[in-house]
């Protein structure tokens, strides 16, 4: 094997997507998936791969230091991809301990891991660790947030994933341990759990629920396709510089409000429903504590130096995903049902 790779989180949104490119491309890879299967995580996410020979799960926490020690020395990790994390600003405000545990506390022991087990023979290794552009704070209506920009978090979450951030930065900087970050924008596309704003309205339309927007719906964000993402992860994985920060963007820049009627549009269609009919559904509701009006990722130095761009725009990218759960009804059903944790049960345990 030529890598053996930790991927923490790989059951999620995003590290399913990563887990199933790197599977699936990189046959001579040993890829060891570590979650552990909280609300977000799904073993269903991945049963096209859970067979291939250079896969293997391991169900655990990235706090539980003897855990991640033992699976240290028995795979012989040459290179972490680190993707677990929580993830939900509404969650964060509820219960912001939570995300300090997994996001700061998991960081650090991963990384205190791999700098004992690869001590000072680093050639070779790498500790990749995927992060967010929520780090940065929030945007006016110009500008757009590169490497360079300080870190101005405004949630438990954002605050949280900026320490884990600087945690990676301090173990390159005193241990010389090789260490990459990427932040990236707001992903989306099959797979994702239906709490966030567009699968979350793709399954209340399919139900003629509301669709709650917060405040007026005029906050910004920028919108990659997950399978977008995960290339760039595999090109910074492969030919990123040690000790970098890359941003990683759509270059889509929507209203909440605007996605959702667009998203309302593209479903009447496809539901062969009246004109307008989603659209009805929309309600405004009290806007969220501490909301970043606007992001925006410039991505010309991932651009320039290792040649990525997004492949998809926006539009197209979200009829592709509104196929998705068209397509995977039973899938959405599952996770919202709650059903999906008896997949490893099923799996695993009888």
């Amino acid at each position: 094997m030529k890598h053996t790779i930790l991927i923490t989180g790989g059951a999620g949104f995003i590290g399913s997507h990563l887990t199933r490119l790197f599977v699936t491309k990189y046959p001579e890879y040993k890829i060891v998936n570590l979650d552990k299967l909280t609300y977000a995580g799904n073993l269903e996410n991945l049963k096209d791969i859970e067979d291939k020979s250079n896969y293997t799960f391991v169900k655990g926490d990235i706090t539980d230091i003897d855990l991640i020690k033992k699976i240290f020395e028995e795979y012989k990790f040459t290179a972490v991809l680190h993707c677990a994390a929580e993830s939900h600003v509404d969650r964060s405000i509820s219960d912001p301990l939570a995300f300090v545990k997994t996001n700061v506390l998991g960081t650090s022991t991963l990384l205190q891991t791999a700098k004992e087990f690869w001590k000072d023979d680093y050639n070779g290794k790498l500790f990749y660790h995927i992060s967010t552009d929520e780090v940065y704070g929030s945007l006016g209506t110009e500008g757009f947030f590169t490497e360079e920009t300080p870190y101005d978090p405004r949630s438990p979450y954002s605050a949280s994933k900026a320490s884990s951030d600087h945690f990676v930065r301090a173990f390159y900087h005193t241990y010389k341990l090789p260490v990459i970050i990427s932040n990236c924008s707001n992903n989306y596309g099959p797979y994702h759990f239906p709490e966030k704003l567009i699968p979350l309205c793709i399954n209340n339309i399919l139900n003629k629920k509301p669709l709650p927007i917060y405040g007026k719906g005029e906050n910004v964000r920028d919108w990659l396709f997950v399978e977008d993402h995960v290339k760039a992860i595999d090109v910074i994985f492969h030919k990123g510089k040690i000790g970098e920060t890359y941003n990683i963007g759509g270059h889509n820049e929507w209203k909440n409000i605007d996605i959702i009627k667009e998203l309302c549009r593209q479903m009447d269609e496809k539901l062969g429903r009246e004109k307008g009919t989603s659209e009805k559904l929309i309600t405004f509701v009290k806007d969220r504590a501490g909301h970043d009006m606007r992001y925006a990722i410039d991505a010309t130095k991932l651009k320039n130096e290792l040649g990525w761009k997004p492949s998809l725009q926006f539009e197209e990218g979200l009829s592709k995903t509104i196929d998705w759960y068209l397509n995977n009804k039973e899938w959405l059903q599952h996770v919202t049902s709650g059903n999906y944790m008896e997949y490893y049960f099923n799996q695993y345990l009888k």
